[in-house]
């Protein structure tokens, strides 16, 4: 039999027999993973870059300098809101310290009736995005508002909670505390027991066991709570303008941007500082933990040893429980009376209650919810289908340069909302919406692409977690009985992945709809905008924050109802597939 061409059907082609590390073969998966990197690059690294790069140029000769930093720094309310922005991102941290840790410390540390009641009250803050409590809280601890007047009634004093600064301050602390009360109370669970006990042999108690051992131990959880923290409040753009506080780095750039133009070279300026920060931010605290050993002897390291409190210690543990509680959910408690409140103005309590704010919220807002539910719902979607794509990418295969999707997704989460605003009206500026004459940043599919980007990060993890619960040999086995890969992940893996696959749809479409930063750089008409911005303009007026407070509690149900749904997707989900593996 003679050896067959290579022109014969029948015979191997040219491209099947060069090796495959030299041309490996395209599949769909390639193909996939080429797609999405595409479009994260168009949609997030661009945006970004093209605002570094203008950063950089001369407005007139269009050449680089870096005048438009010197110009930056010799300007007065510049240097100020730079180190203004400083400020108020290390305090915030330092108060959200000193909620966190007493509440984190009790219930991790002692026999504490409701302890997991207190820990899930905790986190509730995070529901409601700052924006929407700060006027609510300015009713609660401002100059009249219902603290100060009980005291200046009762001990003849009126303290500044909410002036300047001080009301961002306050705000911020309240809404991310939890970021460090979750990760420090998982550190203090995994501390190695057996070396709280050597030291409580040597002789150490009290603060100074704390001081000492416990809190050095617990570190890693810390600093990865304050990071946070600093980055969410240095990053915040609705909690300073709706306080009116303008003299900070990412008001500042809004209002060059929106009031001067796309060609201000400060906006971009103040974005790069921002960006940095960021970076700096995490950098930092990998620097803090580098070099230093926080392992357990033991597995899970058991845990801190647990004990009871004796009644005096029990009274006054509850005491600082229940005013921290109490200060935690006072934006929820002030949003709620300012929803059903008709006059509420320098007095304790409003003068008196009514649902018209929710009949003149609704009549008004239609335009905004119908917006919120199709701009996030399309973000929603595209983070899931992108969120599988790429967790089954990395996980499954071992196409080069999968990695690079995983990093490129949750870079989102260090680039500023108003950053990636400001990079999309610069990149769609100057391109038309197809068979029109009307750039492409004034389209409301822009802003859904922005939620699209920001909200990638979270539907990714859920999606990863998801997959990396189902076992291989399940695909094996189906490809072993013929089924094509494609089939395989169709009719396999993401049934198996639905329950991760719901909770990352749900909590990118909770914290989407609630989204300010981005969409108000990108809202071009009152007809496009969404809910957020829809608060965002009940809010400036008094007459309107009746009508606005009530629209916040349909913002702050949404949040904790996708919270809630995640969360018990996954639990079933982990249960189903327990109960699955056992039989």
């Amino acid at each position: 039999m003679s050896n067959a061409s290579p022109h014969n059907a029948g015979g191997p082609s040219l491209l099947d027999r060069l090796p495959a590390s030299i041309f490996p073969r395209v599949t769909g998966l390639h193909a996939a993973a080429l797609i999405i990197a595409i479009l994260l690059i168009g949609l997030l690294i661009i945006p970004v870059f093209q605002v570094i790069y203008v950063a950089f140029l001369d407005p007139n000769t269009g050449a680089l300098t870096l005048q438009n930093f010197v110009d930056f720094f010799r300007t007065s309310l510049f240097r100020e809101s730079f180190w203004n922005s400083f400020y108020v991102s290390a305090m915030s941290v330092v108060f959200a310290t000193v909620i966190a840790l007493p509440l984190a410390y009790i219930t991790t540390r002692f026999n504490f009736a409701g302890s997991v009641v207190i820990q899930s009250l905790g986190f509730i803050p995070l529901i409601m995005p700052p924006f929407v409590g700060a006027v609510a809280m300015q009713l609660i601890f401002g100059r009249n508002g219902t603290v100060n007047l009980l005291m200046e009634e009762k001990f003849g004093i009126n303290i500044p909670f909410m002036e300047g600064l001080n009301g961002v301050i306050l705000v911020q602390s309240i809404h991310y505390f939890p970021f460090i009360l979750i990760n420090l109370s998982t550190s203090l669970r995994n501390i190695d027991r057996s070396m709280e006990e050597a030291a409580q042999n040597l002789g150490s108690q009290g603060m100074r066991l704390f001081r000492r051992i416990v809190f050095p131990l617990a570190m890693p959880g810390y600093v990865a709570g304050a990071a946070l923290v600093f980055i969410k409040v240095f990053d915040d753009l609705g909690t300073p303008l709706l306080l009116n506080v303008n003299n900070m780095l990412a008001p500042q750039a809004f209002l060059r941007i929106s009031s001067i133009g796309i060609s201000d070279p400060m906006g971009y300026v103040i974005s790069f500082i921002l960006v940095a920060f960021s970076i700096f931010s995490l950098w930092a605290s990998f620097l803090v933990m580098r070099g230093k050993d926080y392992s357990t002897v033991q597995k899970g390291g058991g845990g801190l040893s647990r004990r009871d409190l004796r009644t005096g210690e029990k009274i006054a543990a509850y005491a600082v429980v229940a005013f921290i509680l109490i200060l935690v959910l006072s934006p929820h408690i002030g949003l709620t009376l300012l929803s059903f409140a008709t006059i509420w103005s320098f007095a304790p309590l409003p003068d008196g209650f009514t649902l018209q704010n929710y009949v003149v919220m609704w009549e008004n807002s239609k335009q905004f919810i119908t917006n919120t539910v199709i701009y996030a719902g399309i973000a929603a979607v595209l983070d899931v289908i992108i969120g599988t794509a790429i967790a089954y990418i990395v996980i499954r295969t071992g196409i080069w340069g999968r990695k690079s999707l995983d990093y490129l997704a949750t870079a989102a989460l260090a680039v500023p909302g108003v950053v990636l605003g400001i990079g999309y009206l610069r990149v769609f500026h100057s391109i038309d919406i197809p068979f029109t004459d009307k750039p492409m940043a004034s389209w409301w599919v822009i802003i859904a692409l922005a939620l699209m980007i920001r909200r990638l990060p979270y539907a990714l993890r859920a999606c990863t977690a998801a997959l990396q619960q189902v076992s291989l040999a399940l695909e094996e086995a189906a490809e072993s009985l013929g089924a094509t890969k494609g089939s395989t992940i169709r009719r396999i893996v993401i049934p198996l992945m639905s329950g991760g696959i719901l909770a990352g749809f749900v909590t990118s479409f909770a914290t989407a709809a609630v989204e300010l930063s981005a969409t108000i750089m990108l809202v071009s008409s009152e007809s496009d905008a969404p809910l957020a911005y829809g608060i965002y303009l009940f809010m400036q007026t008094p007459s309107g924050r009746g009508a606005g407070a009530a629209l916040g509690v349909v913002a702050v149900i949404i949040v904790g109802l996708g919270t809630f749904l995640s969360q018990l997707m996954i639990e079933r989900d982990k249960k189903f597939k327990s109960t699955d593996q056992s039989h």
